[in-house]
């Protein structure tokens, strides 16, 4: 399911929201350093870096220790929103983050939690076989948070939608009964709804690099309000919506291509075959083939 509201401004000046984008210069040189998600004036996550073919990253910092809930709409997210529009939830939601344009795509999921390095990590997995592992470090990058999967689809032959919800803080840090209230609601058919940030970036590795050089679109929600229930929802297999704000201008992400996004959203979901599993499966065809090729020639002897 995705519904969306209209492109609208939101927001208050930077120095008042507290969440704003920002980006670190070096000492020396001026030149940008890391792009960063700023929680009440603390670096909270490092976001992809602006070259263009460098990997998707969000990381979070050790001054990442604050929600962003609101009491105020508590009772409105207890149960499925049906519009992005709905109960005013945008405008109190708005006035935490930084002037700017933002569109908001009401999303359904089931959110399937990950912990980095274990199965079905994106940064040891698919970016691994795009990019490879970090030539400095040797490794994989680490995200240094738990985060949870929702979706992924193709763009084109060339390109693959990863979809992520971040969590500001760890689930581990989450209250038990809470979880505990939202997977009984959940198993009684309430679907509630969080709420997020969003960005867009869109990631394509050097040439000649990689086992799958396809470019990636990550699709970033961090979450506002919702770390209860989505812990519960990933708990019992249920599904949750998000009430996404998707950030125009501070992605790595062009205009036209943050205008196909819900087109793309909407398609059926797909997990890419990498050009190496393509390789494995073509060379165990050729493999067979050859020895079917043999008997054949056997039997004919």
């Amino acid at each position: 399911m995705i519904r969306l509201g209209e492109p609208r401004s939101l927001g208050v000046p930077a120095p008042e929201a507290r969440l704003h984008f920002d980006t670190e210069l070096q000492e020396i040189g001026g030149g940008p350093r890391r792009r960063l998600l700023m929680v009440d004036d603390e670096p909270a996550f490092e976001l992809s870096f602006y070259c263009g073919t460098c990997p998707l990253l969000f990381r979070r910092l050790e001054t990442a220790t604050q929600k962003l809930s609101l009491e105020s709409v508590q009772d409105r997210l207890a149960g499925a929103l049906e519009d992005p529009d709905d109960g005013g939830v945008i405008e109190a939601f708005g006035a935490l983050l930084p002037e700017g344009e933002y569109l908001p795509l009401l999303l359904e999921v089931e959110p399937r939690l990950v912990v980095p390095g274990q199965q079905g990590d994106y940064f040891s997995g698919e970016q691994v076989a795009t990019w490879g592992i970090d030539q400095f470090w040797g490794l994989p990058e680490y995200p240094h948070t738990p985060y949870y999967r929702t979706f992924e689809t193709a763009v084109d032959a060339d390109a693959h939608l990863y979809e992520f919800v971040v969590p500001m803080v760890p689930p581990t840090w989450n209250e038990r009964e809470r979880v505990e209230e939202y997977v009984a609601l959940m198993g009684r058919g309430t679907v509630p709804t969080a709420v997020a940030i969003s960005t867009l970036d869109v990631c394509q590795p050097s040439l000649g690099l990689a086992d799958d050089p396809s470019t990636h679109w990550g699709l970033t929600h961090f979450l506002l309000d919702g770390h209860h229930k989505l812990e519960a929802a990933a708990t019992a297999g249920r599904p949750v919506r998000i009430l996404s704000l998707l950030a125009l201008g501070e992605g790595l992400a062009g205009a036209e291509d943050s205008a196909r996004l819900p087109a793309v959203r909407t398609q059926p979901r797909s997990a890419r075959a990498t050009n190496l599993k393509q390789r494995r499966r073509s060379h165990l065809r050729d493999n067979n083939s050859a020895h079917s090729g043999q008997l054949h020639r056997q039997q004919a002897n």
